[in-house]
């Protein structure tokens, strides 16, 4: 791995943490798109490599960061620990499903969430520069 590599992981890592705490979106939107066109990785590649790598500083960092300012309460962990579980589960099942469709499916679903989501976040946004309350 050489330092273009190095620095590239890092600036992924560090952009993907950031967004992740700044405002909740999962990595897989950055870094996945990222480890594909800047590194060359597959679809496939690039998915397994963000699932891996978040695991342990999204669990731990941001968690407590909301945990201590009480936006996560003790009355949450039954439900977070509901999702977890099933989290795994269809994390497992996802990925096993993604090694059966063609890639280039694959890539389009990918591709229409994240347009969905971002069209939905611009028109839900928008309303920021006409209402100041939020």
């Amino acid at each position: 791995m050489d330092i273009s590599t190095i620095l590239i992981i890092m600036a992924i890592g560090l952009f993907a943490g950031l967004a992740s705490g700044f405002i909740g979106i999962g990595g897989g939107i950055i870094v996945v798109p990222a480890l594909m066109y800047f590194l060359g990785y597959s679809q496939l590649s690039a998915q397994g490599m963000s699932t891996a790598f978040m695991l342990p500083p999204i669990g731990i960092a941001a968690f407590f960061v909301y945990y201590n300012n009480g936006n996560v309460t003790k009355s949450m962990i039954p439900y977070i620990l509901i999702m977890s579980v099933l989290f795994v589960i269809g994390a497992y099942l996802g990925s096993k499903f993604a090694l059966k469709v063609p890639v280039k499916l694959i890539k389009l679903i990918f591709g229409l969430l994240m347009l969905y989501v971002a069209i939905t976040m611009v028109v839900s946004g928008w309303g920021y520069f006409t209402d100041k309350s939020e």
